[in-house]
């Protein structure tokens, strides 16, 4: 009986560490990330293990962990013994990323309008734009970048398609640290934006993908020349 009660415990103390060290992975992950897609750590700073654990309160092997998954992202590279590298941003991957953004939102769009006109996504499109409004009008920068990534994720995740949609997201993340939020303090190019979504939402109303996909690709390329200044 004994034996039998030793064992149950054996059993149950694993699990909890287990719960607890996936909790502490995360917020270690979610943490660091944020920091660095905000520009808190920034490129080419080494990042600490230990130093992240202390600001989280944590021990340091949720953070390797954490740091692992972040380098698989691009976004560290890790060196042992000494730390964790913030990637810089090259201009090379300002090319990349845009033109993956291209590749993805122009697919959408076609298989989109290739079922026809679609009022019903245009009018979620819409709500999008006038949360850019209002974002605008009260010169809140955040509030305007998310509405803007939920406009085009929309647009994405109207494929249906998981691995498309998380390989966007993760270029959405990228340009975040690439210095887009220039946009949001520049208020002709913030209503040269809106004019922008209003005009492809009226093409997906419509169905008119040709010229749905040739105003994506104008919008984009003003995004790439903003990023090439930065850069």
């Amino acid at each position: 009986m004994d034996k039998i009660n030793k064992g149950r415990v054996k059993t149950r103390t694993p699990r909890k560490r287990i719960k607890s060290d996936s909790t502490a992975t995360n917020r270690a992950y979610l943490y660091t990330k944020k920091m660095i897609l905000q520009g808190s750590y920034k490129g080419a700073d080494l990042l600490s293990e230990g130093e992240v654990a202390q600001e989280l309160g944590i021990s340091r092997t949720p953070v390797r962990e954490a740091f692992l998954r972040l380098e698989t992202e691009g976004l560290l590279r890790l060196y042992p013994k000494k730390g964790a590298l913030v990637v810089p941003v090259s201009a090379t991957e300002v090319e990349i990323v845009i033109e993956t953004r291209r590749l993805i939102e122009c697919y959408a769009l076609k298989k989109l309008t290739d079922l026809g006109p679609n009022p019903e996504l245009a009018d979620k499109l819409h709500l999008s734009i006038d949360n850019q409004e209002m974002a605008l009008s009260q010169g809140d920068a955040t509030a305007f970048l998310e509405a803007d990534r939920t406009y085009h994720s929309c647009i994405v995740e109207s494929t249906n398609n998981p691995i498309l949609i998380d390989l966007y997201h993760a270029m959405r993340d990228r340009q975040l640290r690439m210095g887009v939020t220039i946009q949001a303090y520049d208020v002709a190019r913030c209503k040269a934006i809106i004019e922008e979504h209003r005009e492809i939402a009226e093409e997906i109303r419509s169905g008119n993908g040709i010229q749905g996909i040739a105003e994506i690709n104008h919008h984009l390329d003003k995004t790439l020349q903003i990023l090439r200044g930065q850069h």
